[in-house]
């Protein structure tokens, strides 16, 4: 039986048992790395609006490209804002205590359900989406890169995909 049923572990000293809590309530140490993550969500949001205005701009003179580029930066900044937003629940669920939220109204489905590897695989296709884009965006400025930064661009999707694939591929032979 263990302490928590009302029976001491043979051998435990209560040096180690407060070591242990000690290490236990270490968790808390991450709570402001997620708190953090608040603000860089609040920073997103800066730099879209940001981005708004520029394409609004960009409308107002009738550059296409620019509209098409400005567009795909709005998206990239969307990603990247879900991204934080999901490493910031998940983590702070799984690594420093459940978020009391059961009985909200909007109460997200995935909160509580997304384990670390669910975590990993998320965190993987967002990165794969928001590099996509990327391409995308030096595709349509294809002009003003060298063939070495689009060479590297690409690159750097290929190994997001390759290594999606491959976190997926063990993802899946660690559940078998």
């Amino acid at each position: 039986m263990s302490e928590r049923q009302g029976v001491k572990e043979p051998g435990k000293t209560v040096v180690g048992r407060g070591f242990e809590q000690a290490l236990f309530f270490s968790r808390w140490l991450l709570a402001p790395f997620y708190l953090g993550l608040s603000v860089a969500l609040a920073v997103l949001l800066y730099d879209f609006g940001k981005g708004i205005v520029e394409l609004v701009e960009h409308a107002q003179s009738g550059d296409h490209d620019a509209i098409t580029v400005g567009i795909l930066a709005l998206i990239d900044l969307s990603l990247m804002a879900n991204l934080v937003l999901m490493v910031m629940f998940a983590g702070y669920e799984s690594f420093v205590s459940k978020l009391n939220a059961d009985d909200h109204p909007d109460r997200l489905d995935w909160m509580g359900e997304i384990g670390f590897g669910d975590l990993k695989l998320k965190l993987m296709t967002s990165l794969v989406a928001i590099s996509s884009i990327r391409l995308l965006e030096a595709f349509m400025n294809v002009e003003h890169l060298t063939d070495r930064e689009l060479a590297w661009t690409v690159g750097i999707v290929v190994t997001f995909v390759v290594s999606g694939l491959l976190l997926a591929v063990m993802e899946r032979l660690m559940h078998k």
